[in-house]
């Protein structure tokens, strides 16, 4: 068994038009998936990735209105990076970062890779990372857009950050039981703190590592919006699937047992700090109740809320988008 990287990274967000305007119209990223939240059907969930909806492309939204401001720190997934194709690319965002007033720093080397980090609205900490010709998990395909030009789109996720009090008992369970490597590490960018440690899984590459931040001084974070729900990591099939089952249970790790979201079957955990985790299939993917043409132009439900969909339209909120 072997995770191939990165599914998808899930994010709180407070306002959902505002949300959408900047990950469509700023990033230029599809929204491939318009539903709701399975486990509270009064709020929307959205999915944004690229052209065909491919695994390990998609940020992932629940839409809570009037939800509070959170607070950075400890036990906490503190940054997601996107994936561009050259550093040449990250010079073109920057500049439409300042031509689009979005929050954003100077480009840096972060694990021997350019890096831009930027933030939405809410201040979700995310960043670009360029792969200048690295091989490893393959990206995703860019979806077109008047004003970004395909060779700087962005084509998938990049390694999310983990920042922790203390870094052992996630390194276990990242090595030991979902059998990532630490390949490597760069010095923390916070000050005098341990390097960050670099975590590699499947074909390797940015789109399928975890980067491990020990922060001792660091409160735990308190979840607001803007803030990250959980990562998704990618299980090719369904009977894989039922082999990581087993596999936690092993482990004596609490889980969810099996959850079937229609378009990935899940599984979830928290690892010794806290940290929600998910296994998510590739199989069978968004395009099962939508075409690929005309994903996320509909309101999108399973079949076991398809019969509630009446009552379900009635008490969301009206989303215009």
């Amino acid at each position: 068994m072997e995770l191939l990287g990165i599914h998808h990274v899930s994010i709180l967000t407070g306002m959902a038009e505002r949300n959408y305007q900047f990950y469509t119209q700023i990033l230029g990223m599809r929204l491939i998936k318009k539903t709701v939240n399975q486990d509270d059907t009064t709020s929307y969930h959205l999915f944004y990735g690229d052209a065909e909806g491919n695994p390990g492309t998609d940020l992932t939204f629940f839409d809570i209105p009037h939800l509070g401001t959170g607070v950075p720190g400890a036990s906490s997934i503190s940054s997601t990076s996107l994936r561009v194709k050259t550093t040449a690319a990250l010079e073109f965002w920057q500049e439409r970062f300042e031509q689009k007033e979005v929050e954003h720093d100077s480009i840096i080397e972060r694990a021997g890779r350019q890096t831009l980090a930027f933030r939405d609205q809410e201040g979700t900490r995310l960043i670009l990372v360029a792969e200048d010709g690295e091989q490893g998990v393959p990206g995703g395909v860019p979806w077109k857009h008047d004003e970004i030009p395909a060779e700087y789109a962005i084509v998938g996720l990049g390694a999310v950050t983990l920042t922790v009090n203390d870094p052992e008992p996630t390194a276990l369970v990242l090595t030991e039981v979902l059998g990532f490597k630490k390949i490597g590490s760069y010095p923390s960018l916070a000050g005098d703190f341990a390097d960050i440690e670099v975590y590699s899984t499947g074909q390797g590459g940015i789109g399928a590592e975890v980067h491990l931040e020990a922060r001792p001084d660091l409160d735990r974070e308190r979840l607001g919006r803007g803030g990250v729900h959980h990562v998704a990591f990618r299980v090719p099939n369904s009977a894989e699937y039922d082999l990581w089952v087993e596999r936690l249970n092993q482990y004596r790790l609490p889980n969810s047992g099996k959850v079937d979201r229609h378009y990935f079957q899940a599984l979830y955990f928290r690892e010794p700090n806290h940290i929600l985790f998910e296994l998510s299939t590739d199989t069978p993917g968004f395009a099962t109740d939508e075409s690929v043409e005309t994903l996320g132009e509909t309101l999108a439900l399973p079949p076991f809320l398809e019969p509630k969909r009446q009552e379900i339209e009635a008490r969301l909120r009206p989303l215009e988008i």
